[in-house]
């Protein structure tokens, strides 16, 4: 009987931490669309033929949403 408690609390923080995985799955996928989306406006905005401004934000949001990853996982665990 006393694993029970045990089996529960291990359960909670796997559950806590598939939860914070898939979302942060779910924020790169919107980010990037958002970033894919207005890049393709600006690109027929100044009339690009190859989607130069596109590219640039795809590679920004990445990048950033990297390093917020980086600070998100170096965080120290409550």
């Amino acid at each position: 009987m006393d694993s029970e408690p045990e089996k529960k609390s291990t359960f909670r923080k796997s559950s806590k931490s598939y939860v914070q995985y898939t979302g942060l799955a779910f924020q790169l996928a919107g980010i990037l669309l958002i970033s894919i989306f207005a890049g393709k406006k600006l690109d027929i905005y100044f009339g690009f033929s190859k989607p130069y401004i596109t590219a640039i934000l795809s590679m920004v949001a990445l990048v950033g949403f990297m390093y917020k990853l980086y600070l998100d996982l170096m965080k120290p665990s409550e």
